[in-house]
């Protein structure tokens, strides 16, 4: 599917307010009310669009501990690494996982309750998968911007 400046609008706009009416949606972006609604049912067909979420502040709901970790694994044994991936894809405290490139395998963006709660995590989670030889954790003291807005 080829993205057009009005599907950046419609996408920029439903980033920002996914509960805007469609209506109104068509009227920012100067479209009919039906086109309008056929090109935001386009852009989930084909997958553009991934889903619908509220954006909820973690502290809000009493999750003040945010670390990102670094994972190093024993080694790439596919039985292992499918094991370690299932896992992480599993496990409601582990938020975003990246496979990157660098001295670490894999890198963990985890929210807890707070530093009881993230030593149960360690503990009783990562460090029982067999894949996992270490992990260094890096606190977020704070967090200086977080806009998952991709539609500028």
């Amino acid at each position: 599917m080829e993205i057009d400046g009005r599907d950046l609008k419609i996408l920029a706009l439903l980033q920002d307010d996914c509960r805007i009416p469609n209506a109104e949606l068509a009227q920012r972006v100067g479209m009919s009310a039906s086109a309008c609604w056929r090109r935001v049912r386009a852009l989930e067909e084909a997958g553009v669009i991934e889903k619908y979420s509220a954006q909820i502040s973690p502290a809000g709901i009493g999750f003040d501990f945010h670390a990102i970790v670094h994972v190093h694994l024993t080694r790439h044994d596919p039985d292992r690494l499918g094991e370690f991936i299932r896992a992480v894809e599993n496990c409601p405290d582990v938020q975003e996982c990246y496979a990157t490139t660098g001295q670490a395998d894999y890198h963990l963006k985890v929210m807890c309750r707070d530093l009881e709660a993230y030593n149960h995590f360690l503990e009783k989670f990562l460090f029982r998968l067999p894949a996992v030889a270490s992990a260094q954790t890096n606190l977020v003291l704070r967090t200086i911007k977080n806009d998952p807005s991709l539609a500028r």
